[in-house]
């Protein structure tokens, strides 16, 4: 091989052996530097000669000890010349002359321990050891004085000192990452950002949890974890961060430890808290049963657009209000009791969660905007999906470039099958399976419910009714608990999140209100996940 191409073998391995090759053979950092540096240089310039190497590595620990042998000698000269203090103290402080190279078990260690050093002492040691430079340049570089840069250099080396023989025991431990997954909910707008988005690795969710438990430093994380405190340094400003800067999954305190940013209920508060629900699940029920056969006149008379409407896909339309009725009357006890003085947290989006207990409640809800599409101004598409019904778009659907529903908004008045072309017709028959659309003949006519935007804001009035008295009694009792099981579990300064937390003890009412309006008959759900129900558009022309 020729020397040429003796830098491609600088890898951090190769500089983390020779460092602890120097650290070994010196008396203290100063010198184990200084003797790095020699070496490395040494290898540079024999990389810029002509010549050729037989064999690579024991090329470099020649060098290495050619160099060394020179130190050490220059040592024994300047102490021969220059002896203060006691002589058997400087002998002994002499290192011994080891012509072995096995040394990356102690090299090994020692950099393992500079990985875990906190932030501060850490850069220090990066800037000096590996980065090369001196005190007073570090000292510039971080605007502060040059003692405090020895006073860090110094805490770091004894660190080092005093913990590397317990390193050997402690890498052989596995990472203590066992898995742990959430549940997390997301409310508003996450286009602002959605912090779920920085938390998908398991180390992460480690990291979560710690801090919910109580707010740790990044050394207590790292020990805890028996990861370098380096990652774990970085990993919690992204989690502090976010996906936008602002909003993240922690948040840091003065003390400079990270504590939980965000409603996360463990196993047994976020099970204790929906049973205090399912406790009202019979009353519930029956109370939302009798106000849909009471009310059924009330929802078939509702303005909509298109030529024929049932009850079916008006209540599928209509279940997440229903539903939520009996939790919007415990949210409205726990303000006026529980919650009055507490300031309510207001952002543009915000996430709240559970431990996974093998359990999915509920589903979402997304809704897109449109304008001046086939002949409309504005168009407002909404679908939702549970158990029981499938998605059929995203939040970042682009309807300029969705054919079947463009289909659906030109069949609102009818649309003659004859005038299609051959590929409308292929896209208008994926429209029918998929619910859009149905057929009448030679006629196309929209399947999805319609109303005009007008009428948007008064959609909900007929089932938000149920809010008015039916559940007063009842929603008192379970706002008393679960304000109690809030104050408990909740950190103090999340406090002003209160209602998502109530949201996460509601999820099992959705699921089990749909289960019992299709048991009686009430509701119909669609035979592949997939139809019309849950799907529905306002526009206007």
């Amino acid at each position: 091989m020729k020397k040429n191409d003796l830098l491609n073998f600088f890898d951090d391995n190769l500089l983390d052996k020779l460092f602890g090759f120097c650290y070994a053979r010196t008396n203290d950092s100063y010198e184990a530097e200084e003797l790095c540096s020699d070496i490395i240089y040494a290898l540079v310039k024999n990389a810029h000669s002509d010549g050729e190497i037989e064999s690579v590595y024991p090329f470099i620990w020649r060098v290495a000890r050619n160099i060394y042998a020179d130190f050490a000698n220059n040592r024994r000269k300047h102490a021969e010349a220059v002896c203060e203090g006691d002589p058997e103290e400087i002998l002994s402080g002499v290192a011994e002359e080891d012509t072995s190279d096995d040394t990356e078990e102690l090299l090994t260690s020692v950099y393992r321990r500079i990985a875990f050093l906190t932030k501060a002492h850490r850069e220090v040691m990066i800037m000096f050891y590996i980065d090369g430079l001196s005190t007073a340049q570090i000292a510039k570089a971080q605007g502060t004085s040059e003692g405090a840069v020895r006073q860090r250099l110094f805490s770091a080396r004894q660190k080092i000192k005093s913990e590397v023989d317990e390193m050997g025991e402690t890498y052989n431990k596995p990472l203590a990452l066992d898995k742990i997954d959430y549940v997390i909910w997301g409310t508003g707008n996450p286009a602002w950002g959605d912090p779920r988005n920085v938390c998908t690795r398991m180390f992460s969710k480690h990291i979560v949890w710690l801090c919910r438990k109580k707010p740790m430093s990044a050394s207590e994380i790292a020990k805890k974890l028996n990861v370098p405190t380096i990652y774990v340094e970085e990993e919690l400003e992204i989690l502090r961060k976010g996906e936008n800067g602002r909003y993240g999954l922690l948040r840091r305190l003065e003390n400079g430890k990270y504590a939980l940013n965000f409603i996360l209920l463990d196993k047994d508060v976020f099970e204790s808290a929906n049973t205090i629900y399912k406790e009202q699940l019979p009353k519930i029920c029956e109370t939302i049963t009798d106000y849909i056969e009471k009310h059924k006149a009330e929802y078939l008379s509702f303005p909509y657009l298109n030529k024929k409407v049932d009850m079916n896909l008006i209540l599928w339309q209509q279940i997440f209000h229903i539903s939520d009725t009996f939790s919007c009357c415990v949210e409205c006890a726990l303000k006026k009791n529980h919650f009055a003085g507490i300031k309510t947290t207001d952002r543009p989006f915000s996430v709240f969660g559970y431990v996974d207990n093998g359990r999915y409640y509920g589903g979402g809800w997304d809704g897109v905007d449109a304008q001046n599409v086939c002949g409309f101004s504005d168009v407002h598409l909404d679908n939702i999906y549970i158990t029981r019904i499938k998605k059929h778009f995203s939040c970042g659907l682009n309807v300029s470039n969705d054919v079947q529903i463009q289909l659906a908004l030109r069949a609102i008045d009818g649309l003659d099958i004859t005038s299609l072309s051959e590929k409308e017709k292929e896209h208008a028959a994926k429209a029918v399976e998929c619910g859009y659309l149905y057929r009448d003949g030679s006629m196309l006519y929209t399947k999805i419910l319609v109303n005009a935007l007008s009428d948007r804001d008064r959609l909900f009035d007929i089932s938000n009714a149920l809010q008015n008295g039916y559940f007063d009694a009842d929603a008192g009792i379970v706002a008393a608990k679960i304000a109690e099981l809030i104050k408990k579990s909740v950190p103090d300064y999340l406090l002003g999140e209160w209602r998502l937390a109530n949201n996460l003890a509601s999820l099992p009412v959705l699921d089990a209100v749909v289960e019992c309006l299709i048991e009686k008959g009430v509701l119909t759900p669609p035979a592949d996940g997939i139809g019309a129900e849950g799907c529905w558009m306002s526009v206007e022309k």
